[in-house]
């Protein structure tokens, strides 16, 4: 305004009450333009701020509806861009959640359908007098009905090492090479008819841990290598790392596809279908272990060519 009022003044020779005239029409016109220049900004700059509010509100009602939101497009900076990240984090892994769920129940109903189918057709042959009751019919009854508590109980514990939420499993330090050598006595028998060139190398280390978990981790692992084994040469050995503790079991099994070998970690995976015949093959034993390990802070792998196999566990150590 002062450099316009000199301007006037100097330049155009306008004085007195037409100098405050045109000072004042000027002052109105500059005050419209920067009230419309204002006004459009904060409306780009609100439109910005709130265009992804309102995308994440309609992601939101999706997700309290059950449905799977699309990814909310990031088009700030910033904590809003740093909130809409974290809610796509939290909606893709909500989907997962569901969908493993969703595969776990699909799972559960075609393990148990089998033993229920049969129990339920003998029942059946039984009240309408088609069959005979003996204790042979009895005892694979009971077998039937002992596989589908066995799966109950597998699905349980799993359940029980998946919540870390609420994992009420007590920790404490271990001496680690003690539960693995007390697991190994516990195989001993089965062992030594298996294999003939036996290597044990086992440092001692203290981890914090569950003993009856890591002896679960251990038992399950040995008699998935006692079940399939085919070879004659068994090794264990645990070693003491800079941070980390690691054991490695190697032996000779059935064939395990290199580029699927981390499906046997997965619930009810089996590397045949035949597998499904045996009493306790329910195909979460290693899932558990996978369960027990990751509730441990550690990481569990198995390296193979096909035939020889090396299941490797490291844990931190104190």
């Amino acid at each position: 305004m002062k450099d316009y009022a000199c301007f006037l003044v100097n330049s155009e020779n306008i004085v007195g009450e037409d100098l405050v005239d045109t000072l004042n029409d000027y002052l109105w016109k500059v005050s419209v333009l920067a009230f419309i220049i204002a006004g459009l900004f904060h409306y780009l700059t609100v439109k910005k701020i709130l265009s992804p509010i309102k995308d994440l509100t309609i992601a939101a009602k999706e997700i309290k509806e059950g449905k799977t939101p699309s990814k909310v497009e990031v088009t700030t900076s910033g904590e809003l861009k740093e909130l809409i990240d974290n809610f796509n984090s939290m909606s893709q892994t909500l989907h997962l959640a569901q969908e493993h769920r969703e595969e776990m129940l699909r799972d559960i109903a075609h393990e148990l359908r089998t033993p229920l189918t049969n129990i339920n057709g003998y029942l059946e042959a039984l009240q309408n007098k088609v069959i005979e009751g003996d204790s042979e019919l009895f005892s694979s009854l009971l077998e039937e009905s002992r596989r589908i508590t066995r799966i109950v109980e597998l699905i349980t514990e799993l359940n029980s090492w998946n919540n870390e939420i609420f994992l009420e499993k007590k920790f404490e330090p271990l001496a680690i090479n003690n539960v693995l050598t007390e697991s190994l006595k516990a195989f001993k028998l089965s062992i030594e008819k298996q294999f003939i060139d036996m290597h044990f190398n086992i440092e001692e280390a203290q981890i914090l841990g569950n003993k009856d978990g890591i002896m679960q981790v251990f038992t399950n692992i040995l008699k998935n290598i006692s079940d399939y084994n085919t070879g004659d040469t068994f090794w264990v050995k645990g070693t003491l790392n800079e941070e980390t503790y690691t054991i490695t079991f190697a032996h000779t099994g059935q064939y395990i596809d290199p580029d699927k070998k981390e499906l046997i970690f997965e619930r009810f995976y089996r590397l045949e279908e035949s597998r499904s015949t045996k009493a306790d093959g329910a195909g979460l034993g290693l899932a558990i272990v996978k369960s027990i390990v990751t509730a441990h802070k550690g990481e569990i792998e198995v390296n193979t060519d096909g035939l020889s196999h090396l299941f490797q566990i490291d844990f931190p150590i104190l």
